[in-house]
């Protein structure tokens, strides 16, 4: 089982780039980076993790530039999205920018997706809440086109577009893996249906290990072999028995969640993780 580390980035946090260097220099495997483009002042939308929407939702660093960043100083450590809001995203200028970072990186990017929950934050984008999955499997269905056909075209219900030409292709063949994020079963089903994995978040909903055995079905329901597709559990606990248990249960990624503090507060977090990553 691979370990990562996830923070939402802040101009009041350490830097992106600082975390993943320290986390590589740590023996971590990846370091994921969430998306918000903006927070409505609405806030009619409730919060899937509790009554109040945290302040570092509202600050958090666009996730691009910041692995970007974290790529030109690292060698080794992933860069994961975690989770890009591609319903909010034009596909021709996602593909190239995916593209331009599994370049610039060496073929480092771990594609996270979702659809998200903010209807107000997406509606700002033109993208309508009851049909934003339709619309994240078509967009990630155009960008693979673009990153494995010299002249790809495209005729969706959301999404079209005339043969063109776009380059860079990615280093990862046939594309950066697509994990898609979100909670059992419907993510799971779209994981199966059009990813490479699946992130749940370990608070959420089932016991992870009970999930995985869900998923581990569904994708032999559905003819795909579960083990092409990893399965990775964003939040995990801080607790050496339970990240046992996902180890030998096969789990492919624990990822931990740091807060958005400064560098002399995160580094020692960053500590304990990797003691227990090593106990592992």
């Amino acid at each position: 089982m691979h370990c990562g580390v996830t923070m939402f980035p802040t101009d009041y946090s350490v830097q992106p780039h600082d975390l993943a260097v320290e986390a590589e220099a740590r023996g971590f495997e990846s370091v994921w980076l969430p998306e918000h483009s903006h927070i409505p002042t609405s806030r009619k939308s409730p919060w899937p993790g509790g009554a109040e929407l945290p302040k570092f939702y509202y600050d958090s660093y666009d996730p691009f530039v910041s692995l970007g960043a974290a790529a030109a100083v690292t060698k080794k450590i992933k860069l994961g999205f975690g989770i890009c809001l591609v319903i909010e995203r034009d596909p021709i200028h996602t593909a190239k920018e995916v593209s331009t970072l599994d370049r610039l990186s060496n073929g480092r990017v771990l594609f996270g997706i979702g659809g998200g929950w903010n209807a107000e934050e997406m509606a700002h984008h033109g993208t309508v809440f009851d049909t934003r999955f339709k619309l994240m499997r078509e967009r990630i269905a155009a960008m693979k086109e673009i990153w494995t056909q010299s002249k790809p075209k495209f005729a969706g219900e959301f999404v079209k577009f005339d043969e063109m030409m776009q380059w860079p292709k990615p280093v990862q063949k046939p594309h950066p893996p697509i994990i898609v994020g979100g909670a059992y079963p419907h993510a799971a089903r779209r994981a199966v249906a059009y990813g490479d994995g699946w992130i749940p978040i370990g608070s959420r909903g089932l016991d992870p290990v009970d999930a995985l055995g869900e998923f581990r079905k569904m994708a032999k329901e559905k003819g795909r072999d579960p083990a092409s597709l990893s399965f990775d559990v964003f939040a995990a606990p801080r607790d050496a028995d339970t990240l046992k248990r996902y180890r030998d249960a096969g789990v492919t990624r624990a990822i931990f969640m740091l807060p958005s503090k400064g560098r002399d507060e995160v580094l020692p977090m960053v500590d304990q993780c990797a003691a227990l990553m090593k106990a592992l």
